[in-house]
């Protein structure tokens, strides 16, 4: 492999910590919540990786904020092959379009591999041009959006930088994505929007699962044994908003809460309103992603670095049915010192009274 096409979406996952749950159609009311961007950053981490195992690599790219800076960064010289039509660097507004003309472009220079920088809604427009042209030439994404479905993605962005240089061969992946408004509803339609060739390696996550096996047991265990005077941080989901829901607590099913003592100090909140209702003893509760194991990184980006160095518990609630299907946890959380201080065996609890020991790798 000589040629690797690299294109970001420059707002990819703003919506996240500021409690958004995506950034389609909300970009400005996710500036206005103070949200910065993501994307930029995992670039980085994706190309250092891959500059620092194939630096003689051709790298074709898309002008300033969409990979040109990055890539430049990184140590590469980029050939740019396309222009947006907005300034990245002043006002990072990409369209649908901008990823898609990218793509066509890097398909008439030949590429080996398109790598973008985003999440489902990158993925789809990816996956667009790709099947319409001659759909063999494989995709391969670095995780920055809050919607992370479909299981052509890397576990993180340095994973998606040592695939894109060591991959040997291909197999049929799919993209999915979701309705974004019925999602911060507290509704998941998830569509299949394409199946590309991916790299193969460990580092690829699978699909999400979007069932899991009854909980009802480990719903009414975990209320049963909840503290007084302890500060909990309930993530989203299905399993945590059963336990939710029998601590009668008004949560909402895809956010993130703060409750204590019987009161919910917040409902759906951003990171911001998270830190702000924090009060010692903290228990951040979560649950992993059926079929790719994830704690943190995917669709809680509320569950910031910094909310989760100021709790002193971390429980962690699952069906047996779902650590089934799963094997190993991943973090993904922006720092890397924090996705290390967190690997290792951790206890998950899957019922009224039993636990299983799972790693976090």
């Amino acid at each position: 492999m000589n040629e690797i096409g690299f294109v970001v979406n420059p707002i990819a996952g703003m919506g996240g910590r500021v409690g958004l749950k995506g950034t389609d159609d909300k970009l400005e009311e996710a500036r206005r919540r103070g949200a910065t961007p993501r994307a930029p950053d995992r670039a980085s981490d994706a190309l250092e990786t891959l500059y620092r195992l194939e630096p003689s690599l051709t790298i074709y790219t898309a002008a300033g904020g969409m990979g040109e800076s990055a890539a430049a960064a990184a140590g590469f010289d980029p050939v740019v092959v396309f222009e947006p039509e907005s300034n990245v660097e002043e006002a990072p507004e990409t369209t649908a379009e901008d990823t898609r003309g990218a793509v066509r472009a890097f398909l008439e220079r030949g590429v080996d591999l398109v790598v973008f920088v985003g999440g489902d809604g990158t993925a789809a427009d990816v996956a667009a041009v790709l099947e319409r042209a001659d759909g063999e030439t494989p995709m391969l994404g670095v995780p920055a959006g809050v919607k992370i479905y479909s299981s052509v993605f890397a576990v993180t962005p340095a994973d998606a930088g040592r695939v894109a240089a060591e991959f040997d061969r291909v197999e049929s992946r799919e993209v999915n994505d979701i309705d974004e408004a019925a999602y911060r509803e507290g509704t998941v339609r998830s569509e299949l929007r394409a199946v590309v060739p991916v790299p193969v390696a460990p580092e690829i996550q699978s699909s999400k699962q979007l069932a899991s096996g009854s909980v009802d047991s480990l719903a009414d265990g975990y209320a049963r044994d909840a503290d007084a005077g302890r500060t909990y941080v309930f993530g989203p989901g299905s399993t945590v908003g059963r336990i939710e829901d029998a601590l009668e607590i008004d949560g909402s099913p895809l956010g993130v809460d703060v409750w204590r003592d019987g009161e919910v100090l917040v409902r759906d909140g951003s990171e911001s309103d998270i830190l702000a209702a924090l009060s010692d003893p903290v228990t951040i509760v979560v649950s992993p992603i059926g079929g790719q194991g994830f704690l943190f990184g995917r669709g809680n980006h509320q569950l910031s670095p910094a909310v989760i160095r100021r709790a002193d518990a971390l429980d962690i609630v699952a069906s047996t049915e779902k650590l089934d299907d799963i094997g190993a946890f991943h973090v993904d959380t922006d720092d890397e010192r924090l996705n290390e201080e967190l690997r290792g065996w951790i206890k998950v609890r899957t019922g009224r009274y039993t636990t299983r020991l799972v790693k976090i790798v």
